[in-house]
């Protein structure tokens, strides 16, 4: 037994963003002492006097506080993780030759380099209030996963409480098109000018024309009193994480291999990819649904955030004060 010496509780609260079991970790000087704890975990700090080890305990636990790694050590640890996976990946290249197919997935061969430049992740400071009002929701999942289902559905059912931002785009507009209402309709240059300008949440290339969801539409939505829903690329969530959008971000996971039939190989894919985006993205997840039923998934979302403004929640630190 390795026991700790009580301290006096600070009022210093957490979320994890990382997976910890002290019995795996051959840095901690006594295992038995370590606070094992999980992604979304809120834990209260009792102590942040040591550099490399903080006194904690879960929230809501009668436990005795215990070790956790401290943000630094936790840092250090990944970037060296991430280093020892680099030489693995070169070492295999050189050993196998340039034909080995270093990707089985081209999935993940796609999005592999950019989950690498993602920040390291620790812990984020969070305070309990009794009642907190999101103003946007954030769908996330795998490419057909059937989050514009999802989306449409509550917008049709809900047009009082739910909006969609309309997209920008540089394309002319078709006979049955109205500007503000199916698009917003501008120039290259003016679209240009207002990427430069850090106007847009997301932007891309179709067919020669550019399409975009300019943050100025989702504050409109917000003006209007309404929650607003975007079914966005994960990498949204630096802009959208903050207490200007408050996003309530809710994960669409791929449906479970043993209760559907694959017969093209499709829900595998989708699984492979739901799975590399729970892993990269998963400690920014408010919510998470299994999308075995779409009718299904749809209820428990409606349910979950009719009742989110009546049961207190933990929210970053940085939202509110």
């Amino acid at each position: 037994m390795c026991p700790l010496v009580p301290l006096v509780s600070a009022q210093i609260y957490v979320r994890a963003q990382f997976d910890y079991d002290p019995m795996q970790d051959e840095l901690i000087p006594c295992a038995q002492a370590g606070v094992p704890f999980k992604t979304g975990d809120v834990l209260q700090i009792i102590s942040k006097d040591d550099h490399q080890w903080w006194q904690a305990r879960r929230e809501g636990s009668a436990s005795p506080a215990g070790l956790i790694p401290s943000p630094e050590l936790q840092e250090y640890r990944s970037a060296c993780s991430a280093m020892d996976k680099s030489k693995r990946e070169q070492v295999n290249c050189s050993i196998f030759g340039k034909k080995k197919k270093q990707f089985k997935d081209k999935y993940l061969a796609k999005h592999n380099a950019i989950f690498d430049q993602l920040d390291l992740v620790t812990y984020e400071e969070v305070v309990r209030l009794s009642s907190f009002r999101r103003k946007t929701l954030v769908l996330l999942g795998a490419h057909g996963v059937g989050r514009r289902h999802i989306k449409n559905t509550l917008i049709s059912s809900h047009p009082d409480m739910y909006a969609y931002p309309i997209p920008h785009t540089t394309r002319a507009p078709r006979k049955d098109e109205e500007n503000g209402k199916h698009y917003f309709f501008v120039s290259h240059d003016e679209m240009m000018a207002d990427i430069a300008a850090n106007e847009y949440l997301e932007y891309g290339t179709h067919e020669d024309a550019m399409y975009g969801t300019k943050l100025e539409t989702i504050r409109r939505i917000h003006m209007e009193g309404k929650m607003a829903i975007l079914d966005v690329e994960p990498q949204a969530l630096k802009v959208l994480r903050t207490a200007e959008y408050a996003p309530y971000v809710v994960f669409i996971a791929a449906p479970s291999l043993q209760i559907m039939t694959d017969f093209d190989g499709s829900l595998e894919r989708l699984t492979k990819e739901s799975d590399l985006l729970k892993n990269a993205y998963g400690h920014f997840f408010d919510l998470t649904i299994v999308n075995n039923d779409i009718e299904e998934t749809i209820q428990i979302l409606e349910d979950d955030i009719n009742n989110l403004g009546n049961k207190p929640q933990w929210v970053p630190v940085s939202w509110v004060y």
